[in-house]
C-alpha cells in the first residue's frame, strides 16, 4: 500500500518549518500500517510563491461575505516557502527515505496556465488535482455556519453540478496527475436525488482525461462518514480501467494511514491488485497488501 496524500501543517493553523526528522515520523507512522511509500502533497495554496502568481484569484467573484471569507482564508494560509518545502523533501528522498515529493492543487478556473508556468522548475513526483470551492464557496468547510447555509441558498443538484463540472475541467487540464478525493462534494452527507449520474461523469472524465483516482480513507473522518470514493464510484473507475492510488488525507502524525486496513479491503473488493505511485510524474505499480 502507498499513503498517496500527506500534509505537514492542519488547516488553520501556521505553517511550521519543515525537517527530514518530521518527515521521517510521518514515514515511520505510516510503515507500521503496511505502507511501503508515502507522498508529501502540501495544498499549493499554502505558499507566497503561489500568493504572487494567483493571490488575487478570488477577486473575479461579486464582492459578497464569501469573497471576503475565501480572501481572508487565502491570506491566512499563503506563508510558507515553496523552496524550502521541495529541498526538505529532496533530502528526504537523498537519505534514502521511500518519499515523493507532490503537492495538492486546487482547480483555478482559467488561470491552470500559471499554475504550470509556476511549478514548471520544479521536479515533483506527483501532482493531486481536488475541487475544494464550487465558484468562491468553499463547501468543505464543514465547521463553518455561514458557507454551510449556503447550500440551502445553492441547491444540492447545482452543488454537485458545479463540482462536477470542475472536476471535468480540471482534469482536461493535464496538470495533474491524480484525482483526490474525488466525491469530496458529499462530504457533508448532502446527496442529489441521482448521485449516480454525477459518479458515472466523474470515473468517464478521470478514464478519459487518463487520471489516476484516488481512495481515501479520510471521508470516515468527515459527517458524510464514508470513504471517498463512494462504493459505486469506485466500482466505475475499476469498470472503466481507472488506475488508483490510497491516501488518508492526514494533516497532522495522528490521521496518517487511517483505517488503511479498510482501505485495502476495499479496493480489492472492487477488483484491484496494485495501486499507481508516481516518480517524476512517471507511473509504476505496486502491489496492494493487507497488514
Amino acid at each position: 500500500m502507498i499513503d498517496y496524500h500527506l500534509h505537514l501543517w492542519p488547516h488553520g493553523q501556521r505553517d511550521i518549518d519543515p525537517t527530514v526528522e518530521y518527515l521521517a515520523q510521518y514515514l515511520e507512522k505510516a510503515q507500521a500500517n503496511g505502507v511501503v511509500e508515502i507522498a508529501v502533497t502540501e495544498h499549493l495554496f499554502r505558499f507566497s510563491q503561489t500568493d504572487k502568481v494567483l493571490g488575487d484569484f478570488f477577486k473575479r467573484y461579486p464582492d459578497t461575505p464569501m469573497r471576503t471569507l475565501m480572501q481572508d482564508y487565502w491570506k491566512d494560509h499563503a506563508r510558507a516557502d515553496l523552496d524550502r518545502y521541495v529541498e526538505v523533501c529532496l533530502a528526504a528522498k537523498a537519505a534514502g527515505l521511500p518519499i515523493v515529493m507532490g503537492l495538492e492543487v486546487d482547480y483555478y478556473e482559467g488561470s491552470m496556465d500559471k499554475v504550470t508556468q509556476l511549478l514548471a522548475d520544479y521536479p515533483f513526483d506527483v501532482l493531486l488535482g481536488s475541487i475544494h470551492w464550487v465558484g468562491d464557496w468553499p463547501f468543505d468547510h464543514t465547521t463553518d455556519p455561514f458557507v454551510q447555509g449556503y447550500w440551502a441558498e445553492l441547491g444540492v443538484e447545482n452543488a454537485w453540478e458545479g463540482y462536477t463540472r470542475a472536476l471535468e475541467e480540471l482534469a482536461a487540464t493535464s496538470v495533474v496527475d491524480v484525482l483526490a478525493h474525488p466525491d469530496l462534494i458529499k462530504v457533508t452527507g448532502m446527496f442529489p436525488n441521482t448521485p449516480n449520474e454525477f459518479y458515472d461523469r466523474i470515473a468517464e472524465a478521470a478514464r478519459d482525461c487518463k487520471m489516476v483516482a484516488e481512495v481515501s480513507s479520510a471521508g470516515w473522518r468527515k459527517p458524510v462518514g464514508e470513504a471517498y470514493p463512494s462504493p459505486y464510484l469506485l466500482s466505475k473507475f475499476a469498470s472503466n480501467g481507472v488506475e488508483i492510488t490510497t491516501a488518508s488525507d492526514a494533516h497532522s502524525l495522528g490521521d496518517v494511514s487511517f483505517r488503511f486496513n479498510d482501505v485495502a479491503s476495499m479496493v480489492k473488493g472492487a477488483g484491484y491488485d496494485s495501486v499507481t505511485a508516481f516518480s517524476a510524474r512517471q507511473k509504476r505499480q505496486i502491489s496492494i497488501n493487507v497488514n
